[in-house]
């Protein structure tokens, strides 16, 4: 009967890989310079035990046991010295990237936070000076023309040529906060589309948003999904 891959492992193992490096760390082996000869043997006799308990062994763990003897018959034969060493490292290569992989693996579990949802730390983030409003080509035309000086007057432009270019309209975020608590006192929840459509221009929304922070950390309003809520 052909050999087929088995939900069983090999004294708990999942991979022969798993069970390499559990002997070599039981019994002390150096990854860097293994010893196949005493890798082989105590590999053998864990598929040995697995098969004296009646358990089905993965053709996984065959496989590898095959390569290992095969890598110490190569070692044996002072011809294929140097392709038993090259043998040797690749192993210790593949053991050395698994011992990584398992690492990254424990780090991801630990962010684990449900059904395919991770979480990662903070990173900055690189503000671009680049200036990138764009304005009606008869303000600009107005704001060179004053820059420049027309018909040769040296004196500085009017402010009232770059009010348009720089002014915005200042909105208070303590005065959001209020709003944002009458709000919800005397609607009940809301969503946070609904507080944002409330607010006029980018000044207001943005003034919401940092109202809302700021009530979040005070502990005065939680937010559910996309509603916001008294506490």
């Amino acid at each position: 009967m052909p050999l087929e891959k088995l939900t069983f492992s090999v004294a708990e193992f999942d991979a022969p890989l798993d069970l390499i490096l559990y002997l070599l760390q039981k019994h002390k082996l150096n990854i860097l310079d293994i010893d196949i000869s005493a890798l082989l043997e105590q590999y053998l006799a864990a598929i040995a035990g697995a098969k004296e308990q009646n358990l089905e062994v993965a053709s996984e763990f065959l496989e590898m046991a095959s390569r290992l003897v095969y890598i110490k018959t190569v070692s044996l034969l002072p011809k294929h010295k140097e392709e038993g060493d090259k043998l040797r490292q690749e192993l210790t290569g593949q053991l050395i990237e698994y011992t990584v992989c398992k690492a990254a693996a424990k780090l991801l579990e630990s962010l684990y936070l449900g059904p395919d949802i991770f979480v990662r730390e903070a990173v900055e983030i690189e503000i671009d000076p680049t200036y990138d409003l764009v304005h009606d080509a008869r303000i600009l035309y107005t704001a060179l023309a004053d820059a420049m000086g027309k018909g040769g007057r040296r004196m500085p432009p009017p402010r009232e040529a770059f009010e348009p270019l720089v002014s915005r309209l200042t909105v208070s975020v303590t005065a959001k906060i209020f709003t944002v608590l009458r709000s919800l006192r005397m609607g009940g929840p809301a969503s946070l589309g609904s507080l944002y459509e409330k607010s006029s221009g980018r000044s207001g929304k943005i003034a919401t948003f940092l109202a809302i922070l700021e009530l979040i950390s005070a502990k005065k309003v939680c937010v559910v999904g996309d509603e916001v809520r008294l506490k």
